[in-house]
Formats: C-alpha cells, structure tokens, sequence
C-alpha cells in the first residue's frame, strides 16, 4: 500500500526580466543610489527566476525553497511593478499534456504575473507532493515530513482553484483549471490522511482511533475518484488515467483497513457475529482491489492479514460462541476522524525570504503620490496664477494712466526715468532678437514631438491591423485579446497629448499676435537714450505742477502700489518653496485599510501647508484693488490740473505704449521660455509613451508567433483527408491468408454487379529506379488512414503488413510511379489503394467504360508536397 500519486511540474519558456524591468526603474527614478540599487535587485530577481524555473529540481527542500522564495518575491513586487503596461510575457506548458509528434504540448503565454504567480504556485504543490512520495514512511521523521509536505501541496492547489479565474481574466489550460487543482488538492489531502493512518498504526494506537482515520480516508480518496471520474475533461489525461484506479484501490484498501480494525474491537466487546461481518466486507474490498487493480498496488499484505483473522474469527464462533453474522448493511456505521488541513497560503511562505525591493513604495502608493503632486501643483499654480494676473492688472492700469512716467515728466521734454529703466531692462533680457529667436524655434519643437506621437500611433495601428487579419482568418482559433482592446488605454493617453499640442499651438498663436502687436515699441526700447530721447515728442507745460499736493498723493500712492508688489513676489518664493511629502501617510492608510483614500488625505495635507498663503494672497489682491481704486481718483485731478494739447498728448500716448511694450515684452519672453521648456519637457514624457508602445507592439508580435507556432501545430495534428466512403465492387475482397491481417468488418450493400471491363494491354514498364531508392520510397510510403464506418480493403499477406499510420502527407514518388506488392497482378487494382493507370497510345481512344487519361481514382488522394498552401501567413 506504499503507492503515492505525485503531480509533474509545469515548464516554463526563459523571460528576461532585466530590460522591462530596468527600463521602468530608470524612468521612473532620478540616477542614484536608490536607482543603482533597485537594478541590482532587478538583476538579482532574474537569476533568482532561472534558478527555481529554469533548470531541472531536485526532490529537495531545498529546492522547494527556491521556489517558495520566488513566489514570495513576486508577490511583493506585483503591486510594485506596472506589469499591465511593461507587457512581460509568461510561456507556460500544460504540466499534464505531453504534446505528439508532429505538434508540442498545449502552452499558454500571457502578459500577467498573476498568471506566473499561479503557474509557480502550482510547481510548488507539485515539487511538495514528489518530495512527500519520497519520504521513508518507516520511521516516525518520514510520516511526519509527508504529511506536512501532502497537505501543503492540497493548499496550494486550493488556492489556485480560488483565484485562477480572476488572476487570469482568461480561460486556463486544464491543468490549473479550477475542476483540475480542485482534484489534485482532494489527492494531496486523501494521502495526507494515510500517511496519518500508518503513523498511527505504527505508534500502535487504539483500534478505534485507526478505524477512524482509515475511513475518513477512505472517504477522502472515494471523493478524489468521484472528481476524476466525473469531470469531463480530466479522463482525457493519461495521467488521470494512471491515478483512477490508485485512488479507486486506495479507497477499498482504506475502507478494509477500518472494518479490519472495527472488527477486533468488535472482537473486544465479544459481539463475535460483528466481527466476522466486518471481516467478511474487509475480504470483499480486498478482493475487488486485487481483481482490478493489482497492477497498481499491491494487496497481499493487507489481504493475508484479513484472510488470517477471518478464519481465526469464524473457527472460535463456530466451535465455541455460535454467534449470529449480522448484514453488513446493518452494522453499526464506523466513526470518521479528520486529522488533516490544506495549509493556507500566506505569504511570506518562505521563513528566509528578505524583499528585493523592499524599499520601493507599491504602485497604489506611487499612483496616490503622483495625484496628490498633482493636486499639489494646481494648488500653486492657482495661487501663483492669481498673483501674477493682478501684477498684470496693475502693470496694464498703470500704462493705461501713464504712470510714473507722467510724474517723472513734468519738464515735457526729457525721457522719464521709468522709460529708461525699461529700455535697460530689455536690453539686458536680449532685446527683440533673443524672443525672435524663441518664436521660430517654437514651430520646430512642436513638429518634433508630433512626429514622436505619430509614430507611436502608426505602431500601434500597424500591429492593429495585422492582429484583426490573422483574427479574421484564423476565426476563434485566433483566442488572444484583441489588439483594439489591448490599445485603448495607450490610444486615450496618445489622444490626450494630442489635444495638449493643439492647447499649445494656439498659446502659441496667441503670443505671436502680442509680439506682432508691440514688436515695433519693443524695438524703439532696444535703441540707446539719444534715439530713444529723439522718438519721444517733446511738449512744453503750460505751468509747473512741481510740489503740487495730487503729485505728492499720487507718488505716496504708487510707493504703496510698489510695496504690494513686492510683497507678492516674496508671497509666490514662499509658495514655490513649500515641499512635503505623502509617501509615509499614504504607506499607513494602506497598511491600515487595505486601500487609500488619496483625495481626503491630500486635501487635509494641502489646507495645512497652504492655508495661511491663500489668506495672505488674497488680502493682498484686496490691498492692490484698494490703491488702484486711489490712483485712478488721484490721477483724475493730476490730468485735470495739466493744460491740455496736441503735442502733449501726443507724447504722454507714445509714453504709455512704451510702458506697454515693456510689460508686453516680459511677458512674451517668459512665454516663450515657457512653452520651449514645455516642449521639451513634453518631448521626454512622449518618448517614454513611445518606449511604452514599441515594448507591448514588441510583446505582442513575439505572443503572436508563439501563437502561430502552436496553431501551426495544432493543424499538423489534424487528418488532413476527410473520411469517405468505399466504392461498392470492393465490397467482396478475397479474403486473407492465414497469418495475415484480419480485414475489419464492412457493411455489405446488395446490388447488381458492374459488367466486367475489357482488359487494358500489359502496363508499360516503372522507370529505372536503383534499389536503394525503391526501398527508401517503400519505407517512407503511409497508407492513408481508412474511415472508421468503410474500411478500406485489406491487402493480400504477401506484401509486406504495416500498421496505419495517421493522414499525413506522404512522398509520392516519382509521377506515374507506385511501389507494388511482390505479386502484382495488373488487373486487381480494386485490391490496392492506388489509381487505375489504362494505357493508351498517342491519338488512340480510351477503353470503353475506362476512366479518361490522368483521371485519379476515387479515394481522396495527398497533393505533392512542393503544392501545398500554407495554412498561416509566413514570417
């Protein structure tokens, strides 16, 4: 009774997992010590994945540890990792599909790592269930190590059968299927509980203990048996095959083990009519597993010592206690005791695991940190926005009122001092040349990054296209997720950055339309004093308004206005400055609750850091509305007091364009270095983007040969000739000779016989062949396969017999050429599975009632190799 099912491992294709990976950790994070370190990690996790999948393992613990290890390491690193976006393929073979000869083993690639973390979990239960059948089970040690090592392997297919389906989104090969790790964990549990039964046995328990625990196992294994047996799909298996009757021993050996043991403490309790009964159905059992499935396990032992205590037992009632042998069906039921679990996975399942990439946040984490820095950042923006508009507000209502260029010029006739600190001013900043030189570049920059955009695009419908033609070739054979589906997050981000370029084009229409507009006063700035002295009109005062009270008011007013300005600009250095980080709260709330509540907790965090700079702003932007309602009375009475004229107007109008040209030029050159900054910036994200699309298109094209490959070999492995049906004057086919192959039976249809055909002269002569030739054509040679209703005849014993072989094309030989039998009789071609070559002369008439010439005989016959069609579109 030492038979004990072990499941095989799966085998999984090689992966790189140092480009993706790296690729992300070097996108994602500055150069430095944390990036160095993740690499190396990235690299460490490589060859951790080659050890435990990549080589052959050892019925060891050490091996399981290896694997534990790895599982643990990708499940750390699953929230870790966009794997969804970094597209790494995982290739694996059905552990129980042993593929045929002319197509491999059913295999399943998905771009998942909940796919790699089932399939690895999966050899997990499978490596504990060898190295559980391994196991000495004599000694105290081995029982114990088998049943730690059973009813882990049942934990593990456990939790598959729970998450498979959701881990995948996908229908799975059979044997992670639910129906199939649902069974091999009812196994790995049925084995547990024996190897419990035997420890028991051998501490010597109590017979009532060990008939317990052997029926609970008997009733273990019935139920194993049942789902083998029942599941539609898992009979197909040979391996389900080998375990069915295992199992169906296993539950009648089980079984006879508790009533044998039932029996003695019936024997104890002097009920000597219960014993034999028991006895009897223990015999019974036994005999059925020896009947059929001595093969598999073997039962002497277990049946020598029934058959010993059942003639002892019936001997001692029929000479002394002459008690009555009850049915069995009326025996007291024997009690069931479970003393076996399904360990439960949860990680770490390793107790040496350390995480690789311990110091990395999760991507829920990183996801809620790059919002919050969004969020972050409109916050400032809008802060900032609002005190640089009221700067611009103020610079406009300013120019408009000539201020303070018409205080500084009373005289009329010199350049105001504010006037000649602009004109420094944007000669310092470049002049007219160095935002000229910004604009054109603009068009350039712009171009760059829609051409990056378009080929990414252009990727992604290239791939598009060629996945919706082999679909609708291929129909549902071609079962991998659609390509427009796969796309439509990458396409909504493309299009969101299209609709960015277009906001920025027509920023940038708008700057060039203000640079258009002041491009001329901007250059009057750019000219020394003389020149610029020379472009101003002069105008002389009708009377001098020096030490005039409103000149005073007005000066003291816009000192105040000054002082709010700059007021504002250490307000916006205090803003920018402001730096906090989320990484830590958002790490608690997802320790604590599972999920972070992103919004809440950054809009607590920002009314801390930012509260009291929105009220300063704000009283600010009160302050500012207050002096300018001042300066506007103020300069009502200014313009009342001065004598009104042409010449004065005149030059307090080429005053204020002045003014505006300086404001207008400030804000264009900080626009411009604005939007060169964006598109360069934008530039950096859209070659990432474009990175993104090139790894999933190159992801997808490697599963899209992988795919071909295996319908490739799906087709090879279907008849490539349909069945057909015999004629009906090779129904009677002169039977065999001794010794030769018996025909199948036929259905034979009564029907008149054909007239005979005249005989066609003697058949020319086959071409000169050498023999080796003729005896590699004769070994190469198939026939093809007969239907299963209308078998083909069968030839005469004196050619050679080979067994049928499946419809696959064979050579032909040479044109006109067939290999023959020794005794080849011309005439008899009804015989053999060949055409009916007549002869004729040139310009001769065929035979009356013969088939025309080059006409094939009825049986489908295989085209020539060199004119096969592919079945696929070759690479």
């Amino acid at each position: 009774m030492a038979t004990f099912i072990s499941v095989p491992l799966k085998k999984s294709s090689e992966v790189d997992l140092v480009k993706p990976l790296s690729k992300f950790v070097t996108s994602t994070y500055p150069p430095g010590e944390e990036q160095t370190e993740y690499l190396r990690a990235v690299e460490e996790l490589n060859k951790l994945r080659k050890s435990a999948l990549g080589r052959p393992l050892d019925k060891h613990e050490s091996s399981l540890e290896i694997l534990l290890r790895y599982y643990d390491q990708l499940c750390a690193i699953e929230p870790k990792f966009p794997f969804a976006e970094l597209c790494v393929t995982f290739t694996w073979k059905d552990a129980f599909d042993k593929g045929s000869l002319f197509g491999g083993s059913v295999k399943l690639a998905l771009a998942s790592v909940g796919y790699e973390k089932t399939c690895v979990l999966f050899n997990v239960g499978a490596l504990a269930s060898q190295i559980a059948s391994e196991q000495n089970l004599d000694n105290d040690e081995g029982l114990k190590t088998a049943a730690k090592f059973y009813q882990l392997a049942s934990g593990a297919f456990a939790h598959i059968k729970d998450t498979v389906l959701s881990a995948l989104n996908r229908e799975p090969t059979m044997d992670i299927s639910p129906e199939t790790v649902g069974t091999l964990s009812q196994i790995m549990l049925s084995q547990a509980q024996e190897v419990f039964v035997l420890k028991a046995t051998a501490d010597k328990m109590k017979d009532a203990i060990v008939a317990k625990l052997a029926n609970q196992a008997a009733d273990y294994y019935g139920d194993a048996f049942k789902q083998c047996q029942y599941k539609e799909n898992l009979p197909k298996y040979f391996y389900f095959q080998e375990v069915l009757p295992v199992l169906a021993t296993k539950h009648c050996m089980m079984q006879a083990t508790a009533e044998l043991r039932q029996s003695a403490l019936a024997n104890q309790k002097k009920k000597f009519g219960e014993e034999i009964a028991r006895l009897q159905h223990a015999t019974e059992l036994v005999k059925i597993a020896a009947s059929r499935y001595d093969e598999y396990v073997n039962v002497k032992d277990l049946s020598d010592k029934i058959n010993r205590a059942l003639t002892a037992a019936k001997k001692d009632n029929d000479f002394i206690y002459h008690d009555r042998v009850p049915e069995v069906k009326d025996l007291e039921h024997i009690g069931k005791a479970s003393l076996v679990k399904a360990t439960a996975v949860q990680t770490p399942l390793s107790q040496k695991f350390s995480d690789l990439f311990e110091k990395m946040v999760p991507m829920a984490v990183q996801q809620s940190v790059s919002a919050a820095n969004s969020r972050r950042a409109d916050t400032v923006n809008r802060l900032i926005g609002s005190m640089r508009e009221a700067t611009n507000l103020c610079n406009g209502v300013l120019a408009s009122l000539n201020l303070p260029a018409a205080l500084e010029d009373l005289s009329g006739e010199a350049v105001p001092q504010s006037i000649l600190e602009k004109s420094r001013a944007v000669v310092q900043q470049g002049g007219l040349q160095s935002i000229e030189q910004l604009i054109k570049d603009l068009p350039e920059l712009l171009q760059r990054n829609r051409e990056i955009l378009d080929e990414s695009f252009k990727m992604l419908d290239d791939e598009e296209a060629t996945d919706n033609e082999l679909r609708a070739k291929f129909n549902q054979r071609w079962n991998r997720t659609p390509s427009g589906d796969l796309y439509k997050p990458l396409r909504a981000e493309g299009n969101n950055f299209r609709n960015v370029l277009d906001k920025a084009v027509q920023a940038d229409q708008v700057v060039k339309e203000r640079y258009t507009a002041h491009c001329e006063m901007i250059a009057l700035l750019c000219k020394p004093e003389n020149e610029l002295s020379a472009a101003i009109p002069s105008a002389n005062p009708a009377k001098t308004l020096q030490g005039s009270e409103v000149v005073n008011v007005l000066r003291a007013q816009l000192a105040q206005l000054d002082e709010v300005k700059r007021e504002r600009e250490v307000l916006e250095g205090e803003v920018k400055s402001v730096t906090f980080d989320m990484t830590t709260k958002f790490l608690t709330a997802l320790a604590q609750d599972g999920a972070i509540n992103e919004e809440a907790l950054t809009a607590s965090e920002l009314e801390t850091r930012y509260g009291s700079h929105t009220q300063r702003v704000q009283q600010n932007l009160r302050r500012q509305e207050e002096l300018l309602s001042q300066i506007q009375v103020s300069h009502q009475e200014f313009s009342a007091l001065k004598q009104s004229n042409s010449e004065a107007n005149n030059r307090e109008e080429v005053l204020k364009k002045l003014a505006s040209a300086h404001d207008s030029y400030i804000e264009i050159s900080s626009n411009t270095k604005e939007g060169t900054k964006f598109y360069n910036d934008l530039t950096e994200i859209l070659l990432k983007f474009q990175n993104k699309c090139s790894d999933i298109v190159f992801a997808r094209k490697t599963e899209r040969d992988e795919l071909l490959k295996e319908l490739q070999q799906s087709i090879a492995r279907e008849p490539s000739a349909p069945s057909f049906n015999v004629p009906s004057y090779q129904s009677n086919t002169p039977a065999p000779a001794s010794g030769g192959p018996t025909p199948a039976p036929r259905t034979v249809f009564t029907q008149q016989q054909p007239q005979a055909k005249p005989q066609p002269p003697a058949r020319p002569p086959p071409p000169n062949v050498p023999p080796q030739a003729a005896s590699a054509s004769a070994q190469i040679s198939t026939p093809v396969a007969p239907s299963s209703t209308n078998p083909p005849p069968v030839a005469p014993p004196t050619g050679p017999s080979q067994a049928q072989g499946p419809p696959y094309p064979t050579y032909q030989g040479y044109p006109g050429y067939y290999q023959m039998p020794v005794n080849y009789n011309p005439y008899a071609y009804g015989q053999f599975n060949m055409p009916y070559m007549p002869y004729q002369a040139q310009g001769q008439a065929g035979y009356p009632g013969g088939p025309p010439a080059q006409q094939p005989y009825p049986y489908p016959q295989q085209p020539p190799q060199q004119q096969q069609q592919p079945y696929y579109p070759q690479q």
